[in-house]
């Protein structure tokens, strides 16, 4: 075991509405030690910068972390460590957040990284959760968006054989319209209000879906899109296992066997995300492991 592996990094995911923080063991990739906060009462840059101090500090409670690996959603320039959004969080725009956090805890610029929220939740499943193991793998998160990424030998990648441009498919240019439009929230509220004409959020048609036919209809057409999408868009990619999280998947027992007909023979197997809230944490010590090896 090397050195870096007996070490601790404060890990971060940054959400809309509020941050998680974890110390994290680089060795196994343990989640040591949790703490999380609300960002409803943060107005400033700086009241942002402090919130992560504090939890981080928490976190670590009395250990000596390496540096710390921040998931955060896009638009994000993560080399930068400088935000690009816009439409939420907008007083982190073009803010410099690597140097801020790095003067708060007293370390170098380069003891604070960056990565996408969607790839720190994939990585985690890769590093200690249902992608272990393998060389080659994706993951898809579905909620309101749809996140994704690719995963070789445990480091993400945006490029190369069977990538999407970007490693994005929310995007993705499909069946008249994007992806997204297809295996979304949106998809499923849109297609069960047009069969009853009422309006209901996901997890309400998720559970009607025992005794009522339409629920269960839609549910099963949402999983022949998602099929559709990982046979069309994710199997060009050549992946061992495909992971299904985020919220629609803990309804994945109405949809998976509808997907699992689609891709039986493509040569990969899917599976469900198993570390839940952690993943992202877990996923940017992942991401901290292997860009310092």
């Amino acid at each position: 075991m090397s050195e870096l592996e007996t070490k601790y990094v404060v890990t971060f995911d940054v959400g809309g509405s509020h941050v998680g923080a974890g110390l994290c063991r680089l060795s196994d990739l343990a989640i040591v030690r949790r703490s999380s906060g609300l960002l409803k009462n943060i107005a400033s840059f700086d009241g942002f910068v402090t919130l992560l101090h504090e939890l981080g500090t928490e976190a670590a409670a009395g250990e000596t972390p390496i540096g710390a690996s921040i998931a955060a959603p896009g638009p994000f320039d993560y080399d930068a460590g400088i935000s690009l959004m816009q439409h939420k969080l907008e007083y982190l725009y073009k803010q410099d957040m690597r140097n801020a956090l790095a003067t708060r805890f007293g370390w170098t610029p380069q003891q604070v990284r960056f990565l996408n929220d969607a790839a720190a939740y994939v990585l985690g499943e890769v590093g200690a959760g249902s992608l272990k193991g393998t060389a080659r793998s994706a993951g898809l998160t579905l909620g309101t968006g749809v996140g994704c990424a690719f995963v070789v030998n445990g480091r993400h990648v945006t490029s190369g054989e069977g990538v999407p441009p970007g490693g994005e498919i929310w995007n993705f240019p499909y069946e008249g319209g994007t992806v997204e439009d297809l295996i979304s929230t949106r998809w499923i509220q849109t297609a069960y209000t047009v069969k009853t004409g009422a309006k209901k959020e996901v997890l309400e048609i998720a559970e009607a879906a025992s005794s009522y036919a339409v629920a269960r209809e839609t549910f099963e057409e949402f999983g022949h899109n998602l099929g559709n999408v990982l046979r069309d868009v994710i199997a060009p990619f050549k992946p061992e296992r495909v992971m299904i999280g985020g919220g629609i998947a803990r309804s994945a027992s109405l949809f998976l066997p509808a997907v699992e007909r689609q891709v039986q023979e493509l040569g990969f197997g899917v599976v469900l995300d198993t570390l839940d809230d952690q993943a992202a944490l877990v996923g940017a010590a992942q991401f901290w492991r292997e860009t310092a090896a």
